[in-house]
């Protein structure tokens, strides 16, 4: 008989439900929910800095799939050990719906995207980052909700009261062998051995919120301009990831004793608060008369 904890966070029993053959993965549909309000609210952002109607979602055209790509290359390589060598499936590599997306993978090839689609619109870049940027770390926390329907991307063992309970995972066709991947269905709720653990999924999530309200109410202080409002986004998700990096306890390398992330955090807060510091000097906010595009007629062939 296991022991209930009342006054603890259960996980779900499971990540995936199928709808007949076809399954339906927790994962996929938050990083699905995330970029639809990204895209949304960066819209709207857009629209009040004086840009067109429509070219957020023509710039997702391009940023949204090379976001992805980037994001599961910098996980596939920086833990190639999951993916390579002997008794390991290369091909699973590909499987982006089993979770696996590095956001500095995600944001840096993303952002090759996103420069692509803004040279076809002739917009300037640094403004299209200040306009998306809350509604990016707002993904980013929703993201966090499929973490937590994969029991993944929690710390160590626990005794607060929002400890978060992990369970005992099984082959949903075959009950009698454990599975504790996306696929598996935590049957009869049998806690694993450190459970309960700190919810760093949770703290992820409510940070990112926190640095989505910063950035807005900064935003709309200061006038941001110029990739500053972006800059201020990324100092403030490195800051929290580089904290939460030393609560988590799940397999990571490590470069002399700290997880590959938490220097990752450190380099790249730095960078990001030089630009904010260094970019007030460009001066006020772009000039709406820059943002309002029209989108390019195609070539008539006579």
């Amino acid at each position: 008989m296991h022991t209930v904890f009342l006054a603890t966070i259960p996980s779900p029993d499971r990540g995936v439900w199928y709808l007949g053959p076809i399954p339906i993965r927790a994962y996929a549909l938050f990083i699905i929910l995330g970029i639809i309000l990204a895209i949304w609210w960066g819209e709207r952002r857009w629209q009040e800095r004086g840009g067109t109607k429509g070219t957020v979602v023509d710039i997702a055209v391009f940023a949204v799939p090379f976001g992805i790509i980037g994001g599961r290359l910098y996980h596939v390589i920086t833990d190639a050990e999951l993916y390579f060598g002997p008794g390991k499936d290369p091909v699973k590599a590909l499987y982006i719906w089993d979770g696996g997306l590095g956001i500095w993978g995600a944001i840096a090839l993303g952002g090759v995207g996103a420069w692509i689609a803004c040279r076809r619109r002739g917009i300037p870049l640094p403004a299209m980052a200040d306009a998306i940027a809350p509604g990016i770390v707002t993904a980013q926390a929703i993201g966090r909700l499929g973490n937590y329907f994969n029991q993944e991307l929690y710390g160590a063992h626990t005794s607060l009261p929002w400890g978060l309970e992990i369970y005992q995972r099984f082959d949903p066709d075959n009950p009698a062998i454990p599975d504790q991947g996306p696929d598996g269905v935590a049957f009869g709720h049998i806690p694993l051995a450190d459970s309960p653990v700190q919810p760093t999924f949770l703290y992820e999530l409510l940070w990112n919120l926190a640095v989505a309200a910063l950035v807005v109410w900064l935003d709309r202080r200061l006038k941001l301009g110029h990739g500053r409002a972006f800059a201020l986004y990324v100092a403030g998700y490195t800051l929290g990831r580089f904290w939460i990096e030393l609560l988590r306890s799940d397999h990571a390398n490590e470069i002399l004793g700290l997880r590959v992330n938490v220097w990752t955090s450190v380099l790249v807060f730095l960078g990001a608060m030089i630009y904010f510091v260094v970019a007030r000097k460009r001066g006020p906010r772009e000039d709406p008369e820059l943002l309002a595009t029209v989108k390019p007629e195609p070539e008539k062939v006579n």
